[in-house]
């Protein structure tokens, strides 16, 4: 399935000179989507996975979907202070400043085996920053997966160690 077809740019989103990914075609689309989590779930390659962590907001998409077919469980990862319980933190540096990201301390336990998943990789920060949440936990990442990476900006470099699969690339 031409997945590229359903992945709509949107210029000048959020600000000017940018060129936005916009999912919401793909995601609207039943069989699109369902392909797509399919695609995701080969790039796995039928490893163990004990957690699958999904970044807010639209790696909440794919992620419990992941997470379910590889009979894992789904950890969000959220920016400051939306998480209930206790967290940890790591603050991560954006093209405009800074944010932090949390974890429930008690989300993943030592030796766990992660898959990390989000919808798009860019820059790199995210998920750098959720890796290093997951490092501290003692968990053991096995893939970072993500719909769509945008190779221009080579995010890959912040995730060196870490194998990196993505199902479309701009």
């Amino acid at each position: 399935m031409d997945f590229n077809s359903y992945i709509r740019d949107i210029k000048d989103f959020p600000k000017e000179g940018i060129v936005f990914k916009d999912i919401t075609p793909l995601l609207k689309d039943a069989k699109a989507m369902k392909r797509a989590a399919n695609s995701l779930f080969d790039l796995v390659g039928g490893r163990k996975i004990d957690k699958v962590v999904g970044m807010e907001s639209r790696g909440f998409f794919f992620a419990p979907l992941l997470a379910s077919k590889l009979e894992a469980g789904f950890i969000p990862v959220r920016k400051a202070g939306k998480l209930p319980y206790r967290t940890i933190s790591e603050v991560y540096t954006l093209e405009y400043g800074e944010d932090i990201l949390e974890i429930h301390e008690d989300a993943i336990q030592k030796g766990e085996r992660i898959l990390i998943h989000d919808d798009v990789l860019a820059t790199g920060g995210t998920a750098e920053a959720v890796r290093k949440l997951i490092e501290k936990m003692g968990g053991e990442i096995v893939q970072c997966n993500f719909l769509i990476e945008l190779d221009f900006l080579n995010g890959k470099d912040k995730l060196k160690g870490c194998e990196v699969k993505s199902l479309l690339h701009y």
